[in-house]
């Protein structure tokens, strides 16, 4: 039940990561009339969202793999990619779920929700 956990999570926040790349021009071009370096800086920081999900999710999801969930250090990654999560969820809070945007709006809940998923993936 743990590694089922483990592994839902990791699907998830891999999606979640993978969905923040993909949009990443037509999420800069949403910003209208703003300098070439203003883009670049957006570009950065969206991509590089969506490829630390995407590690959390493969770090836990490889962690499982590999050695489960009785092992004490996979269990300590399992813990800090949660509180990882759990801080990337309250910096989503402050600022981008706060926009009229429904996906930033979610943002927050998916990593709770996936953080909460290690979490019990760790204890189970």
């Amino acid at each position: 039940m743990s590694n089922l956990l483990l592994y839902i999570g990791s699907a998830i926040i891999i999606l979640w990561g993978i969905g923040h790349v993909i949009p990443t021009k037509s999420i800069v071009s949403g910003f209208g009339a703003i300098s070439q370096d203003n883009k670049r800086i957006i570009t950065m920081e969206w991509i590089a969202e969506g490829l630390t999900l995407c590690f959390i999710g493969v770090l836990v999801l490889i962690v499982a793999l590999f050695d489960g969930y009785q092992n004490q250090t996979a269990v300590i990654v399992y813990r800090m990619a949660a509180g990882m999560l759990m801080i990337m969820a309250g910096l989503s809070l402050m600022t981008g779920a706060k926009t009229s945007i429904v996906p930033m709006k979610i943002c927050p809940i998916v990593k709770t929700t996936v953080a909460i998923l290690f979490i019990l993936g760790s204890l189970v």
